[in-house]
């Protein structure tokens, strides 16, 4: 690592921290920063209750706040990280993390459980469940069509089983209770940090890092795979193994944080591109910058999500809303390549 890029990292993590804080401090119950270090005296035990008076700001903070800040800043960095990995697998920057069905999955896992009135952890298991089982659906017909180009006929199983799953999604809308299933299920697909708890981020941590692991130790072959099949074959790499592993540890990543924040787009389709002009394509540069402007840019999300209006604005639309011109914008003005 340069010191060029070991600052520029330093400056991006001390930059999310920031955020962080402010984050933490900032909705209708305000904080300041010195309520904030005394809560994690006492939190921490420096300072014992009698001291400190713990109450209201302690369930605030450590109930909600922190949950729902560590939430964003995991969904963030695994929706920008996968997203990284896909646009480089794939060699293609309108590639997002759900190009193979997996939020399509998750979406219709959730709405499943809503539909038959599960509590919160199995509506969130059975989303976490259909998006892996989605993938491996679409690998499935993928290795069964062998006539055409492997990568093409991926990314189409990814299309039909996406669209699929989407009409199962759209008749379990109409089968809902459309005065308590239906609202919920809407609300869960555009997604929200609102009803985040302590146990649902560090269920959803596990899996983030099982599939961030052989992403990190395979992060030097990426680099090869952008140059195509043929060329990381003549190089000694087998790319159709080296795809599925690295598509699964993605499509894990992804997975695990759509199950419990909804479905949330852009994430993983703009964020890479911004981290992409920042730090070139190499793709040992290109994964920390990309996770680490991912977290913060989900932080700033839900920050305007939760104080935009008095209803909580989900943060899929919010995505939308930025991420669109924002991308225009960066087809517009980058100069560097993506590959």
């Amino acid at each position: 690592m340069t010191g060029r890029l070991a600052f520029q990292l330093w400056l991006l993590a001390a930059a999310v921290l920031a955020l962080a804080v402010a984050a933490v401090m900032t909705g209708p119950y305000q904080a300041s920063l010195g309520d904030l270090l005394q809560a994690v005296a006492r939190y921490v035990g420096l300072q014992s209750a009698a001291e400190g008076g713990p109450g209201t700001i302690d369930t605030i903070l450590f109930g909600v706040r922190i949950p729902r800040v560590a939430a964003a800043l995991l969904t963030g960095a695994a929706l920008a990280g996968a997203g990284a990995v896909y646009q480089g697998l794939f060699r293609n920057p309108l590639v997002s993390p759900d190009i193979l069905g997996v939020s399509a999955g998750a979406g219709l896992g959730a709405a499943f459980g809503i539909f038959f009135s599960l509590p919160v952890f199995a509506i969130q298991g059975l989303a976490f469940v259909a998006g892996l089982g989605t993938v491996g659906l679409v690998y499935l017909v993928a290795t069964m069509v062998r006539s055409y180009e492997p990568t093409l006929v991926l990314v189409l199983s990814g299309v039909v089983m996406g669209a699929l799953a989407g009409a199962c999604l759209s008749l379990l809308k109409i089968l809902a209770d459309p005065y308590d299933q239906l609202p919920a299920i809407t609300f869960w697909l555009l997604g929200s940090l609102a009803a985040i708890r302590p146990q649902d981020v560090w269920g959803s941590l596990p899996a983030v890092l099982i599939g961030l692991l052989p992403i990190l130790l395979l992060r030097w072959r990426m680099n090869v795979m952008s140059l195509g099949d043929e060329e990381a074959s003549a190089l000694g790499i087998n790319p159709r193994r080296l795809r599925l592993i690295l598509v699964m540890a993605a499509t894990l990543m992804t997975a695990a944080v759509v199950s419990i924040a909804g479905v949330v787009g852009w994430v993983g389709l703009v964020i890479p591109h911004i981290a992409r002009l920042l730090v070139g394509p190499d793709f040992t540069r290109l994964l920390p910058t990309a996770m680490l402007i991912g977290a913060g840019y989900m932080l700033l999300i839900d920050m305007i999500a939760r104080n935009l209006t008095t209803t909580e604005t989900p943060l899929g639309v919010l995505t939308a809303f930025i991420g669109a011109p924002v991308f225009i914008w960066l087809l517009a003005s980058g100069r560097r390549g993506w590959s």
